[in-house]
């Protein structure tokens, strides 16, 4: 039996690692106009590299089932070196086809570490305390964009472009061997043979399955059609220039950051289902808030603050209720959900672009009714029955 110290300092591990590789995708976001200038590319070409890349990314369920079959540290390690891969490409090979490449990879990397990494965490916890330990592991979403991101932005403008590429290597370097040193073997002693396209069936067969996906890809879309887009119109809107929308995704991050620290504390306690219920009931009020305060620079932030607050409770606590719909292909089940995660963020990031030519008030009513669709297939999520006890 693991113990908790020990179980501490993997997860801590694990975040870490998750830190460096949300840093990989999420510093493209407030610096789109700067890769793309740097890149000689348009804004839109640059939206179709993440775009692809998080379709891509959809791979991971082919992929990820190993970590059911062979262990969750083996399906960690080669996801992590999926993503070293693609750091090392853009970093020796600067251009835009290494750029595409590497969020490609960085995506499909991060699609095959995660579920294994939240199989570990659901192999080694209780359902009744794992909202908290998910939710901690999901810190590094927010820090991303607190520490790690403003840091790219001042390398950037240093070096160019792909200087954070470069150091993304090295610290990803040091934290595959960690992984490799520091999470005990779990292979099975006995490993069932690999029934990739059996265990998706078996997942995809099961209707709360079903609707668990259906609900991550609607708040999922809503959410990357804002995402997109909001450094550009606060660029368009406001001026802001390369540090400033590095000190913009620092305030995102912080929103996030007590986020994740909300679902922490309400997930386990309130319940998983009610608390994504709550999250999205309010993401949806505070969006109508939008017209009153996009007038200036600190509406747009505070508008941006609770938006993300509220987004961050969602993603967070739908954690760990995917964890428990499907025990017995807990690997195979998050790495679908998290496949649906990253289409629906594809389909925000062809979307986002276009719907901006009509104002980002498109975007935000866009994601608005994507929500409602989410509030309707959460209603039919169900836990199989000794855990419905402990889920409400």
């Amino acid at each position: 039996m693991t113990s908790t110290k020990t179980l501490n300092l993997r997860i801590g591990l694990f975040t870490v690692s998750r830190l460096m590789i949300n840093t990989s995708s999420r510093m493209v976001y407030p610096f789109l106009a700067v890769f793309a200038a740097g890149l000689g590319v348009e804004i839109g070409q640059i939206s179709l590299a993440i775009a692809a890349s998080m379709a891509t990314s959809a791979v991971g369920p082919f992929i990820a089932p190993i970590a059911d079959r062979r262990g969750r540290k083996i399906g960690m390690l080669i996801g992590m070196l999926i993503f070293l891969a693609g750091t090392f490409a853009a970093w020796f090979f600067p251009g835009y086809l290494t750029f595409f490449l590497a969020i490609m990879l960085g995506n499909l990397g991060n699609n095959i570490f995660l579920p294994a990494m939240q199989a570990y965490i659901g192999d080694h916890t209780p359902y009744e305390k794992r909202g908290f330990y998910l939710a901690f592991s999901e810190l590094s979403w927010a820090l991303s964009f607190i520490l790690l991101v403003p840091l790219a932005g001042l390398i950037i403008e240093k070096t160019t472009w792909s200087g954070p590429y470069a150091a993304l290597s090295i610290l990803g370097v040091i934290l595959t061997v960690l992984l490799w040193w520091l999470i005990p073997t779990d292979r099975p002693s006995e490993p069932e043979p690999l029934m990739i396209l059996k265990d998706i069936k078996k997942v995809l067969s099961f209707t709360p399955a079903i609707f668990g996906i259906l609900m991550g890809t609607a708040f999922i879309t809503g959410n990357e059609i804002i995402n997109v887009v909001f450094g550009v119109w606060m660029q368009d809107s406001f001026g802001l220039q390369v540090a400033a929308l590095g000190a913009a995704s620092s305030v995102i991050g912080f929103s996030e950051l007590s986020g994740e620290g909300i679902a922490a504390f309400l997930a386990d306690r309130f319940g998983k289902e009610r608390t994504i219920g709550v999250g999205l009931f309010f993401n949806l009020v505070w969006m109508l808030t939008f017209p009153l305060l996009e007038k200036s620079l600190v509406g747009a932030f505070i508008w941006l603050f609770f938006f993300y607050i509220t987004f961050e409770i969602v993603i967070v606590s739908s954690l760990p209720l995917m964890t428990e719909v499907t025990p017995a292909t807990r690997a195979t089940m998050m790495s679908l959900y998290l496949a649906a995660l990253s289409l629906g963020r594809a389909i925000g990031d062809l979307l986002a672009p276009r719907l901006y030519t009509r104002g980002f008030i498109a975007n935000v009513l866009a994601c608005l009714f994507l929500n409602l669709l989410a509030v309707l297939a959460l209603f039919f999520i169900r836990l199989p029955k000794e855990k419905e006890c402990t889920a409400k």
